[in-house]
């Protein structure tokens, strides 16, 4: 009874369907039971106390967190926790794969959440510049899943990439550009999902969240601002014991004895790479520089973001790329909506001279950009990312990987 899973996750329907079998009051309809409805209920005792709970039990939990097989419940029958169709179908591979305790098995349910669930639906294209990086990431990710009969022995795929480079120069869209082109199970891992305030339960976390991924290969695991999961272990007195076992947990798990032939990928990214611990990134083989938009992909972030009408006057993008040196890709974003401003704040004035509300039909349109509104917001957007650009150029000389022709 100790590991069977809490009574709390069930509907009232799936709670009084186990009741009424476990205490004989009913024995299961012949539906669900087919030629041995006649049987004792004992039989159901039996089985209802293997170590992970039945096989009923199992998939109730699962239906608490993916509600689409919640309704699938009482015209289903389940065995070896694998939810089988009355009808012959082939069997669905199971949501949770078998753990030995119900509370591993909580932390499962909780680590499910962090799943993407459908494509975030962003495209190589859609982000300029970086080409570096793309064809690095197209070569360690994309292609050992397309084509994977030529990553074996040798050329087995590489199991950690790492991003980094100055903040906002788009290391999270790059993220998502393989989720949406690869397809598989993808796990958005921040801090928060495997850092637990109980003694024990982030290491746990940790193993789960490889057990999951294992189990739905396939998969990659995108652990965001990773330097604040693993940075130098043992650097004076202040490291805490569970942050030292939490680490541990995962070099153990990235690339230890528990290290198997399924296709999971580690992808990382991080704006302070000389903060990982050496260990770290001794298992993120591939470390890719992703950074400050070249001259090219800053025309094609105006021509994109400020794209002028054919009445209006045309905008002075050559300035903009000359005065943008140093700005990263979201930098860049804020200098075009300060521009887009100007003409608003303009509108926005005569509008506040009138005392009464103009209806929204009659509300009159936004004016087009003038070039000291260009100039206007490059005195008022500063770059963000330009000052430690030298200690990311030392780091790639160092450390990261190289596209050779």
């Amino acid at each position: 009874m100790a590991d069977e899973p809490s009574l709390t996750r069930w509907s009232f329907a799936d709670f009084k369907m186990f009741y009424d079998a476990k205490f004989g009051r009913k024995r299961l309809p012949e539906s669900a039971n087919g030629p041995t409805a006649d049987k004792p209920s004992s039989n159901v005792n039996s089985s209802a106390g293997t170590s992970n709970g039945n096989a009923h039990v199992n998939n109730t939990s699962d239906m608490a967190i993916f509600e689409q097989f919640r309704g699938q419940a009482l015209s289903s029958t389940h065995t070896n926790g694998i939810l089988s169709n009355q009808t012959d179908e082939r069997p669905q591979k199971s949501l949770l794969p078998p753990f030995e305790s119900a509370e591993m098995r909580t932390l499962a349910e909780s680590l499910s959440r962090d799943i993407i669930r459908g494509s975030p639906d962003v495209s190589w294209e859609s982000i300029k510049g970086l080409e570096n990086a793309k064809h690095l990431l197209k070569e360690a990710v994309v292609m050992p899943i397309k084509y994977p009969k030529y990553f074996t022995g040798l050329l087995s795929p590489w199991k950690g990439i790492l991003l980094f480079g100055p903040p906002g120069t788009g290391k999270t869209m790059l993220a998502k550009a393989v989720a949406t082109e690869c397809n598989t199970t993808f796990f958005n891992i921040s801090a928060s999902s495997v850092v637990s305030k109980w003694r024990g339960d982030s290491e746990k976390l940790v193993k789960v969240l490889f057990d999951l991924a294992r189990h739905h290969a396939p998969s990659t695991i995108f652990l965001d601002e990773i330097d604040a999961i693993i940075s130098h272990r043992g650097e004076g007195l202040s490291e805490h014991e569970a942050s030292r076992r939490l680490k541990t947990e995962l070099l153990i798990q990235m690339d230890g004895l528990t290290r198997t032939d399924e296709l999971v990928f580690v992808l990382a990214a991080t704006n302070l790479p000389w903060e990982l611990d050496a260990a770290m990134l001794r298992r993120l083989e591939k470390r890719i520089l992703v950074p400050l938009p070249e001259p090219e992909a800053r025309r094609a972030m105006f021509d994109e973001l400020l794209s002028s009408q054919p009445d209006e006057e045309k905008l002075p993008y050559d300035l903009l790329v000359e005065r943008t040196e140093g700005y990263s890709g979201s930098d860049i974003r804020l200098l075009c909506k300060e521009v887009a401003m100007q003409p608003l704040r303009r509108l926005m004035a005569l509008l506040e001279e009138r005392q009464e509300l103009v209806p929204e039909d009659e509300l009159p349109k936004v004016g087009p950009i003038r070039h000291e509104d260009i100039e206007i917001a490059l005195r008022n957007t500063r770059p963000s990312a330009h000052l430690h650009a030298h200690r990311y150029e030392k780091f790639n000389a160092d450390y990261g990987s190289q596209l050779l022709q």
